[in-house]
């Protein structure tokens, strides 16, 4: 199972908003396939698994176990419900590390399964699944993409100056660890004066291909169109009270109403959009915003070893009670500290 949680992984920010899955399929104390979830749309874990057993080991298949990390569906999606390959391929035993909480399968697999007579088991290492899928089943629970904070803070906590002036905090190497979180989520989020200011590109530039959307919080298009974050390198999501004309193809506008709870309306679009994460790099007024009403479930601090070149310069935001750090981070002289939240 470790090895399926192993083979899942590689398909983080590939396949959402579905849930990344790893299958190993064992027979004879060795392993005679395995496969993943690699891309969103294309074949499951489980059929990927199937497909890689070799010609001489076939005839195995029908006296093997199959571990998979996550429920094998049982409903036409894109593809073909996996529970009935499986049953097809007259796997005899199948051991699960969780049950999916997506509503069109949530026990229909396994049901499924037992009642096609193989032996099913389910739980094994079921914590480190449920950690694995954290965004899938965030985004299933809670109706909203899973939510990361980011910041780069001095030595001395403050995270920029508030002016046009850059303020270069963290390291290079921290800069790239950046890039592949942006490559692993779906969106990044910043607000109007953060894309004013520090006019970002958003752009992963070090991690593959990969671009995650970008999602600009503008209201009263204050922004003008010639900043990075507007060019046809990503598409751009503009966050705003009222829709305009001109605006590039690559552009998108969603109308939000300025009286409502802006960011979880932002959020509440982002789940009927698909977007299962979102990386938010914003300033201290969308950082706070969020921790205020509780709307994060992560939290990635990165600290660097100098100081402020002034005290004139914007605070970083205090960290919640309800957090707990989960990884530690030296990334050349700068420490990167992983909180999730405590529920």
């Amino acid at each position: 199972m470790a090895r399926c949680l192993q083979l899942a992984a590689l398909g983080l920010g590939r396949v959402a908003p579905n849930p990344m899955v790893g299958a190993v399929l064992v027979a004879e104390d060795r392993i005679i396939g395995e496969g993943f979830h690699a891309l969103f749309g294309g074949p499951h874990a489980e059929i990927n698994c199937l497909v890689s057993v070799s010609e001489t080991d076939k005839h195995l298949i029908q006296q093997a176990t199959m571990y998979v990390s996550l429920e094998p569906c049982a409903h036409w999606g894109k593809t073909p419900p996996c529970s009935n390959a499986i049953i097809q391929a007259k796997i005899p035993h199948v051991v699960i590390a969780m049950q999916d909480p997506f509503a069109a399968v949530n026990g229909a697999g396994i049901a499924q399964l037992v009642e096609a007579g193989i032996r099913v088991e389910v739980d094994l290492l079921h914590e480190q699944a449920v950690f694995l899928n954290r965004r899938f089943i965030t985004r299933q629970q809670q109706q909203r993409p899973y939510i990361i904070l980011k910041w780069a803070e001095t030595a001395d906590g403050f995270i920029g100056s508030g002016t046009n002036e850059r303020w270069i905090i963290s390291s290079a190497i921290a800069q790239q660890m950046v890039h592949k979180w942006r490559a692993e989520e779906d969106a990044i989020f910043v607000a109007t004066n953060t894309a004013m200011l520090d006019n970002p590109s958003l752009t992963n530039r070090f991690w593959g291909e990969k671009q995650p959307q970008r999602w600009v919080l503008d209201m009263h298009h204050r922004l003008p169109v010639n900043l990075q974050v507007f060019d046809n390198k990503a598409e751009t999501v503009v966050f705003t009270s009222q829709q305009i004309s001109g605006l590039a193809s690559h552009i998108k506008q969603v109308e939000i109403d300025a009286q409502s709870n802006v960011i979880e309306e932002v959020m509440k679009w982002g789940f009927h959009a698909g977007i299962g994460s979102v990386l938010i790099e914003g300033g201290r007024t969308l950082l706070n915003a969020c921790l205020d009403r509780g709307l994060f479930d992560e939290l990635r601090v990165i600290t660097s070893e100098k100081p402020a070149p002034n005290k004139n310069g914007v605070r970083s935001p205090e960290l919640p009670m309800n957090v707990v750090c989960r990884e530690v981070l030296h990334l050349g002289n700068d420490i990167v500290k992983i909180y999730n939240k405590v529920i």
